[in-house]
């Protein structure tokens, strides 16, 4: 069987064919996947592996036709501060609407679960990113210089319940 570039273009789908639900073991290899496509900087599996078993209300993961393209880990301090620890899509499926399905589903369990707010890091150079969570409505509260091991800057970002206009 070859191997055409068609093979390697972004794939369109329409975000109706995507569910999202709560991440399992069984997901774990097509989650590292993901991760060692979309980051400089990866987590440890080990990592994965423990969210998992305490978060699983808000490690979710999205799924078409049988397979992950994409996950989101969030989590409840005991502060009732929520925190999105990572999000990814696979990069065949970017573009879909995919991660910020994701998002609205984490941010909308978390906010049920009682979160007081929500927040993230995000590199200063990831725009994208910063964007996607601006339109969701999280505002850049402040810059935490050298965040990143190669030395980036990262913003904190916050959203409250209050100006969460999802499906809480």
């Amino acid at each position: 069987m070859s191997v055409s570039s068609r093979d390697f273009l972004p794939r369109r789908i329409p975000l109706s064919l995507i569910t999202i639900r709560p991440a399992t073991l069984f997901d774990l290899n097509e989650i590292m996947r993901i991760e060692r496509q979309s980051f400089r900087e990866q987590y440890p599996r080990g990592l994965f592996l423990m969210f998992l078993e305490a978060n699983r209300e808000t490690f979710l993961v999205a799924e078409y036709n049988g397979q992950v393209i994409g996950y989101v880990m969030g989590y409840l301090k005991p502060d009732m501060e929520g925190h999105i620890m990572s999000i990814a899509v696979d990069p065949l499926y970017r573009g879909n609407g995919i991660g910020r399905a994701l998002m609205e589903a984490v941010i909308d369990r978390l906010i049920k679960r009682g979160a007081r707010y929500i927040g993230l890091e995000v590199r200063v150079s990831n725009q994208g990113a910063i964007k996607l969570y601006e339109r969701l409505g999280f505002k850049k509260m402040k810059i935490i210089r050298r965040y990143y091991s190669d030395g980036e800057d990262a913003y904190y970002m916050m959203l409250t319940p209050e100006s969460w206009g999802g499906k809480s």
